[in-house]
């Protein structure tokens, strides 16, 4: 086993030098990984940016685009052949429809490469022609990027941080329950083993659901072949001093170490190193709808998210030394055409606030991080009525159930996120002065201009701040 850890090591640092050494004399490749927590957009945020990079009419804050140096973009083959490729042409299908519909969530990780011919500009326009920079974008579950807090816990650790928490959550109650009703230090029994694993499983769905972002391990929601497996029954357990080696705290010890060697080292080794830039979608509005016990689980979920990176720039020489750092981190808060834009500077701000606490707490600092708030695909129209008599900003769209139209106002976000965040982390129950809604719209039919993508809210920006240095 040693020697084939030792020689796994030397064959990646081999791989790498020999990357670097070929780099110079090959395309640049943007290895984007795009992940997002609960529901956040993710499949529609790919769709939508891969359109707006092939037709870069709206896209006038990404500077390549705007100046016309994206001379054309189109699709490749992706690199990776064991990676199953992101159906693009299918979710924009759907999209575009005359009757649209929103394509199915992410389950598992996908590739998809977008090759785009850019002519250099400032001094050296005259001198050469133009370059191929190839954007590998990677989807995953965003329940994978949480796991790789896992990496640096021990069972004990872990159990704690949830058992701490569980008792505020949906069906915590049950697992609490379903622990008080064993002995950890008992012989192992298997169907017990099952039962307890089951009602934690069904406790991080009904978590997730809840808008609860911080719902891991992983691939307990999304297990995929692995359903069944040892591997994924286990469950937090209250510390057992002095518990046997056949004892179920023993085993669920053990299957928790098995989890991070086969489930989520391989993951971080063979996808999530290899990742230049990352974009973080986040459901801020719907964890404000949720309540305040929702947002302060964001907020530890984003701290968690922050511990897994290991920043900084991808410096030569870390480079030829087999190391690699993700060098850009957004975090954005999406739908926010749910909102009047009279609004989005709050849900900005709300999304910085919560993304700089996760900074304090991660003791994160190296790679250029930002926050901002977008919508990837535009589904509302702006509009004002008329409220207890005084004008009231709203937005108008179709309404995802029923079809109909309908005018929505979600709540006045506070222009201090402190307002949210404070009672959040103090534990509070619900908010004292407002009710925040939450609705579900349904895309648009589109009618789009020759060299249009699809309508969005800043999706350029964002684009600007990922890969716009690299174009």
């Amino acid at each position: 086993m040693a020697l084939g850890t030792i020689a796994d090591g030397i064959s990646r640092t081999v791989d790498a030098v020999a990357e670097t050494l070929t780099a110079p004399f090959s395309d640049p490749v943007i290895r984007l990984g795009v992940t997002g927590l609960s529901r956040a957009g993710k499949t529609v945020f790919i769709t939508s940016l891969v359109a707006n990079l092939m037709n870069r009419g709206r896209m006038p804050q990404l500077v390549a685009a705007a100046n016309g140096a994206i001379r054309t973009a189109y699709l490749q083959p992706q690199p990776d052949d064991t990676i199953p490729r992101f159906p693009y042409e299918d979710h924009l299908a759907r999209l575009t429809a005359p009757e649209p519909r929103w394509p199915d969530g992410t389950r598992r990780i996908s590739e998809l490469r977008l090759s785009l011919r850019v002519q250099p500009t400032g001094l050296l326009s005259g001198l050469s022609g133009p370059r191929t920079v190839h954007l590998d974008i990677v989807d995953y579950p965003g329940e994978w990027l949480l796991d790789l807090s896992l990496l640096d816990k021990s069972f004990a650790d872990w159990s704690a941080g949830v058992l701490s928490r569980i008792g505020d959550r949906p069906s915590g109650a049950d697992v609490s329950a379903a622990l008080a009703a064993i002995d950890p230090a008992a012989n192992l029994d298997e169907p017990v083993a099952q039962s307890l694993a089951d009602a934690f499983t069904a406790h991080l769905h009904a978590a997730r659901d809840a808008g609860y972002s911080d719902c891991s391990p992983g691939r307990f929601l999304l297990p995929g072949d692995l359903e069944g497996s040892p591997v994924l029954t286990f469950a937090p357990l209250p510390a057992t001093p002095g518990a046997g080696r056949r004892s179920l705290y023993r085993e669920f010890e053990r299957r928790f170490e098995s989890y991070k060697k086969n489930v989520v080292k391989p993951f971080f080794r063979d996808h999530f190193a290899r990742i230049d830039r990352q974009i973080v979608l986040v459901d801020v509005l719907g964890a404000v709808h949720a309540g305040p016990r929702a947002v302060e689980d964001l907020r530890h979920a984003m701290a968690e998210i922050l511990s897994a990176f290991r920043p900084g720039r991808n410096a030569w020489l870390t480079r030829l030394l087999g190391g690699r750092r993700v060098e850009k981190i957004l975090f954005a808060a999406t739908k926010a055409d749910h909102l009047h834009h009279s609004q989005h500077p709050q849900l900005t701000a709300i999304a910085e606030a919560l993304l700089r606490e996760a900074k304090d707490r991660a003791e994160f600092a190296g790679a250029d991080t930002a926050a901002m708030s977008i919508a990837a695909l535009r589904t509302t129209v702006e509009d004002r009525v008329d409220h207890n008599s005084a004008p009231l900003d709203v937005v108008r769209g179709r309404l995802l159930d029923s079809g109909k139209v309908a005018a929505f106002h979600p709540g006045a976000l506070p222009d201090d996120p402190a307002h949210l965040l404070s009672p959040a982390r103090d534990g509070a129950k619900a908010w004292l002065d407002e009710d925040y809604a939450v609705m579900q719209f349904a895309p648009q039919p589109l009618t789009l201009k020759p060299g249009d993508g699809p309508p969005h809210i800043r999706l350029d920006k964002a684009a600007q701040f990922l890969i716009g240095d690299r174009l």
